[in-house]
């Protein structure tokens, strides 16, 4: 009941606001709504993924011990291609991470972005490399 109370009042925040800040406070709540029903343990961590205009990185995620088990990234990388290449090449590179740590099974993260051609292209470059979400 609280809760419905406070996204109504967000709701009536929103039609004040300009495009970028009602941009951005949807993406939160897209992502606020996401994560409230997901959450990784060491059995089944979080494959979290932030994509923005020039990178893409992912990150396995213990929520239960609030750790990293492993990451991957374009930053500092010399991968070229469109940022949906860039983003199968980092699907494949963190599949191949979570097989050295014993991972076969992780909850998918998209962090409130749809899934489309970048988010869609690393998952299946993850499931090519036999990641199971």
């Amino acid at each position: 009941m609280l809760m419905k109370y406070y996204v109504t009042k967000l709701e009536r925040l929103v039609n004040n606001m300009n495009n970028l800040a009602k941009k951005i406070l949807n993406q939160n709540l897209r992502k606020n709504r996401v994560r409230a029903k997901i959450s990784g343990t060491a059995d089944r961590p979080r494959l979290s993924v932030s994509i923005s205009n020039k990178h893409v990185s992912v990150q396995l995620i213990d929520d239960v011990k609030q750790c990293t088990l492993a990451a991957s990234t374009t930053v500092g990388t010399k991968i070229t291609g469109t940022i949906a290449e860039q983003a199968a090449i980092i699907g494949a590179d963190i599949a191949k991470k979570a097989k050295k740590a014993k991972i076969s099974t992780v909850v998918f993260d998209r962090n409130g972005h749809r899934y489309a051609k970048r988010l869609s292209a690393l998952a299946e470059a993850a499931r090519k490399e036999g990641l199971i979400f």
